[in-house]
């Protein structure tokens, strides 16, 4: 195997919750204060290989992008994302996690 594809994982867990959420890669780069850009938020959600400072930086935003559509009753409820909920490569990772979120996410009509 090749290192171009031994660093591609394929589409992340970042990816379907950003689509659960309806956020797209400039809601994360907008509401980001650590100079997030659209091209590492795409590595981010096709599984290119970050490092885990950066992988913290994406979940970090992913948050704030999240938190920012909630009441004030569905913030005390909200489960933080850490990194290792959204990246397959990431020390931690656990396929079978569940979603603690999904009660929250906006129902579409």
């Amino acid at each position: 195997m090749n290192e171009n594809n031994e660093r591609n994982h394929g589409l992340q867990r970042i990816d379907a919750i950003m689509r659960t959420w309806g956020l797209e890669n400039h809601d994360l780069v907008n509401v980001s204060i650590e100079q997030l850009t659209h091209k590492q938020v795409q590595k981010a959600r096709q599984g290119r290989q970050l490092t885990l400072k950066m992988m913290q930086k994406v979940a970090r935003a992913l948050n704030v992008a999240i938190w920012e559509k909630l009441s004030m009753e569905e913030r005390e409820m909200y489960y933080e994302y850490i990194h290792r909920d959204l990246f397959s490569y990431a020390k931690g990772y656990d396929a079978d996690w569940q979603d603690p979120n999904m009660a929250l996410v906006p129902q579409q009509d």
